[in-house]
């Protein structure tokens, strides 16, 4: 664990958020405006867009932060110790049945609770 101090966002990072937000609005609305053009070329320019846009945005103080904790949570993802196929098939099928019992509990309480309470009103159905 790092004890990260937040740093100081310079003077530009509105400048480039506004840049990066534009670049991805300007990917939607062009995608829009040039319909008659082929698919594949908006879609080519939709990407390019988005690519420029998230670049921008990755330029920003935030954007560094973010890059930063998407590296340090990919190593926390190896060290996970992932479980084998058979325990993960045993955990469900103890998981599903644990669900039947405790809805056949309740079911049978639901039951049992509305003879009662028939029997004390007098309200039989």
């Amino acid at each position: 664990m790092s004890a990260n101090v937040e740093a100081p966002s310079s003077s530009m990072d509105a400048l480039k958020w506004i840049v990066a937000i534009a670049l991805l609005a300007g990917a939607v609305v062009g995608n829009y405006m040039f319909e008659d053009q082929s698919v594949l070329l908006r879609a080519v320019g939709v990407v390019v867009a988005i690519a420029a846009g998230l670049g921008v945005a990755s330029l920003t103080g935030k954007g560094r932060e973010f890059i930063a904790f998407a590296k340090e949570a990919k190593l926390e993802v190896r060290k996970v110790v992932w479980p084998t196929r058979q325990e993960t098939v045993q955990t469900t099928f103890i998981v599903m049945i644990a669900t039947v019992v405790m809805a056949l509990i309740l079911w049978g309480l639901d039951g049992a609770l509305f003879r009662i309470v028939g029997f004390l009103t007098g309200l039989e159905i």
